[in-house]
């Protein structure tokens, strides 16, 4: 084994201290694929339930309209200044569309919970509101690389 993989290992967090992270954190980076292959980044807010990350993006979006043609997408969310600091987790799969598109808020049992998480995290509020421009991506994770430099 080389060094890279040990500290590798090292430095990655726990199940429960990446539950704590993405609860905690409201920003990612989410990267899609282009029909031409160049890659596009951009940045949403975000609710994890522990199991999926949801990711609420407007429908009439770069990302939506990309995500529909290849559903692939690799999401970055990282924290800290200082080379001590630095933590965060990529989480990479397939998204799922969930939901009326755009959602107006008819009811639909999967989104209870991350939207109670979403409104509550990003709003401060016990229910989400609804523009019409916006709707759910779901990620449930094919792979998870997570680093915590603290650890080092």
């Amino acid at each position: 084994m080389d060094t890279t993989q040990r500290r590798g290992r090292r430095i990655m967090m726990s199940a429960e201290e990446l539950d704590a992270f993405l609860g905690e954190q409201r920003t990612c980076r989410v990267a899609t694929v282009a029909a031409d292959g160049r890659p596009h980044v951009g940045a949403l807010w975000f609710a994890w339930d522990g199991t999926a990350l949801w990711l609420y993006s407007i429908t009439r979006s770069r990302r939506w309209a990309q995500l529909r043609k290849d559903p692939r997408i690799s999401v970055v969310v990282d924290a800290g200044e200082d080379y001590g600091e630095l933590r965060g987790a990529e989480l990479s799969g397939a998204v799922e569309f969930v939901g009326e598109a755009p959602r107006t808020g008819e009811p639909c049992p999967e989104l209870a919970v991350p939207e109670r998480i979403f409104a509550a995290k990003n709003f401060g509020l016990d229910a989400m509101p609804h523009d019409g421009r916006h709707a759910w991506l779901r990620l449930v994770p094919e792979s998870i690389v997570t680093w915590d430099f603290a650890k080092i």
